[in-house]
């Protein structure tokens, strides 16, 4: 398969293009500013891409059967505390690339089209999300040490994913645990729905590594088309 990875630079997107190439795919790495790339890796090729531009996004469409995006404002892998005053500033920037994305595939309504987001519109127990409330909001990011100012850039994910749930297109997005950081590939782990994954401490947790092989088996075998998923040990 030709596979398009939005934010290859990224923690998860870097991982998913060792994952896909790994697998025998081929990938098109986009990124800001190609031209600072200097790597060299066989069935890779790098471009550049305005992911807030639907044409920018439709020009780099044609000869791909799926588009991974992993955009966020900023390098989070590289620049932790940019992306979280960026996704404060202005938490609209990930609806806004959502609708930038669906129109992109106007003309290319075949291309699937897989969205890493958020945890925070995890449904806590149904009918509850935590992006909903501010007190369950200031308690999770207190948890796990962010400032409550963050709460705006977590529903800025959750606007994002109801913006896709109006949409036709063959979109798919991704929930990864609360808990995710840079780890093993085990390739071992649980699959949900709208509900997170939870460890027997109670826990929802997954590394990057593992993120990264769930991506790419929803790229190689569909099973959550105009559905969000998630996963979790």
């Amino acid at each position: 398969m030709h596979i398009g990875i939005i934010g290859a630079t990224g923690g998860i997107g870097s991982r998913v293009v060792t994952e896909a190439i790994g697998r025998g795919h081929h990938v098109t790495a986009f990124t800001r500013d190609a031209t600072r790339i200097s790597e060299e890796r066989e069935n890779v090729v790098w471009r550049s891409i305005d992911v807030l531009d639907a044409k920018s996004i439709a020009a780099v469409l044609p000869g791909l059967d799926v588009l991974i995006s992993g955009f966020q404002p900023g390098n989070a892998a590289n620049d932790f505390a940019d992306t979280l005053s960026r996704s404060i500033a202005d938490p609209t920037v990930y609806a806004t690339a959502a609708r930038a994305l669906l129109k992109a595939l106007e003309s290319h309504p075949r291309t699937r089209l897989i969205v890493i987001g958020g945890a925070g519109s995890l449904e806590i127990e149904p009918g509850l999300v935590r992006a909903d409330s501010d007190d369950l909001m200031h308690e999770s990011l207190d948890q796990v040490g962010l400032p409550r100012e963050y709460a705006a850039a977590v529903r800025g994910h959750r606007d994002a994913l109801n913006v896709l749930r109006t949409s036709n297109r063959l979109w798919t997005y991704f929930s990864p645990a609360e808990d995710i950081a840079p780890g093993r590939r085990t390739g071992r782990f649980r699959i949900g729905g709208d509900q997170p994954v939870l460890d027997a401490d109670g826990r929802s947790r997954i590394s990057s590594e593992d993120a990264a092989v769930a991506l790419v088996d929803e790229t190689e075998l569909p099973r959550f088309v105009q559905r969000r998923f998630t996963i979790g040990y």
